[in-house]
């Protein structure tokens, strides 16, 4: 793996997650109680043995840059190693904030070349999976592809258009070349997703990226794949395990109950994920402190926080306070959120530092099928407040923003 550089594209917002996306790129979200969603794709390069890499960074980078640590969390720091910040620049000759995946990429050639690699592998750094990529590179030299192009089955048809689609001929068990490439059409046309990575050999990278240049659009689902088919020898990989998208509110909101039961889809023992503790002060909180008439089922909670009420199937980061009477069913609570006496909320994700006061109705007649809540950073709830399912808080709210006893699904308080 030392002849392997990553680049981790990871500077996008991603509207679908609204206001949890407000002050931190998707890649930055907080996901599963402890982590941000970088760590799977963090931790993936870890296990591999991949120790250098350049992240991708637009978007209001701070949360990113301050949770990465150079890398230190993942042992990627040394002579040789390291996991770098790359924001747009400019510089003596044109350049710009990144217009697509493949500019992103093609603007930083020259941090590539530093390493000498022979393949650059290129990442999402915001989907939840567990992937050694080590099979996959040694599929790609197997094979002496130009491009291999992860792919994931297609089982539900419903979200198809959102993805890239790849037919892939059955030559082995593990992939074949890829026949064809569309990129999210309106419907199911090959039976395959793309994962959005990439395996390029690093001279043929920077031919096709050097072609890309001259063009008005800089995407490599949209841009580059297409185009490569035919002309060089591309390949597709199919990835067996978990994948989750969580691009969309419900999605994020899906991926992270796959965590709870006595059979989760995602095992965080066995994916061994790594993430930053000295972000948010995470190793330095005392225990939870769980109340005598608290009760507690099928929940992930951490440290620095304290259960008095009841909570069930839900996933509480650290410093969630739950009052005695307040009760929280198929949530997701972020650091520091506090839920008072008598406060009922079902089926919400509120971000970090938020308040909900005494008696308020968050979701409550929603049932497990209903739409999500969510509300914003560091807004505090009025007391007393019935909150239909589906509604959206804006961040920084004050109580004198509820000006009504009632809100109704699909508004937006702001």
């Amino acid at each position: 793996m030392d002849r392997v550089v990553a680049m981790i594209l990871a500077g996008g917002r991603v509207d679908e997650l609204s206001v949890l996306t407000f002050f931190r790129p998707k890649s930055a979200v907080p996901f599963g109680g402890l982590y941000r969603v970088i760590d799977f794709p963090m931790s993936n390069l870890m296990h591999s043995g991949i120790e250098r890499a350049g992240v991708l960074s637009q978007y209001r980078p701070y949360s990113l840059i301050n949770h990465l640590d150079a890398g230190a969390p993942w042992d990627m720091v040394g002579r040789r190693r390291g996991v770098f910040i790359l924001p747009p620049f400019k510089g003596l000759q044109a350049s710009d904030w990144y217009k697509g995946t493949a500019d992103a990429v093609y603007q930083n050639l020259d941090f590539i070349a530093r390493f000498d690699p022979e393949l650059v592998l290129i990442i999402s750094g915001d989907h939840i999976y567990r992937m050694d990529y080590r099979p996959l590179i040694e599929f790609h030299r197997r094979h002496r592809a130009d491009l291999t192009v992860a792919f994931t089955e297609i089982k539900d048809i419903t979200g198809a258009h959102r993805f890239g689609q790849g037919e892939i001929e059955d030559t082995y068990p593990d992939g074949g070349p890829l026949v064809s490439y569309v990129e999210k059409p309106s419907q199911l046309i090959h039976p395959w997703a793309s994962l959005t990575i990439y395996v390029f050999r690093r001279p043929v990278l920077e031919e096709v990226l050097e072609a890309n240049a001259q063009e008005s659009s800089h995407e490599f689902g949209r841009d580059i794949i297409p185009k490569m088919l035919g002309i060089y020898r591309v390949f597709g990989y199919k990835h067996r395990g978990y994948w989750g998208y969580s691009r969309t509110i419900e999605e994020y909101w899906q991926t992270n109950m796959d965590l709870l039961g006595p059979l989760p889809k995602i095992d965080l023992c066995a994916w061994q994920i790594r993430t930053n503790l000295a972000h948010r002060d995470v190793r330095d909180r005392q225990p939870t402190i769980v109340g005598p008439k608290a009760r507690i089922e099928n929940t992930l909670f951490y440290n620095g926080g304290e259960i008095l009420g009841e909570v069930v199937n839900s996933i509480l980061f650290p410093g969630v306070r739950i009052a005695e009477g307040a009760r929280v069913k198929n949530s997701i609570l972020f650091y520091d959120t506090v839920v008072e006496t008598g406060a009922h909320l079902e089926k919400v994700i509120a971000d970090a530092g938020v308040v909900v006061e005494a008696g308020v109705r968050v979701g409550a007649e929603a049932g497990w099928d209903g739409p999500v809540t969510v509300i914003g950073r560091q807004s505090r709830v009025a007391s007393g407040v019935e909150i239909e399912p589906g509604v959206t808080i804006y961040p920084h709210l004050t109580p004198e923003a509820f000006s009504r006893p009632r809100y109704r699904s699909g508004e937006v308080i702001q």
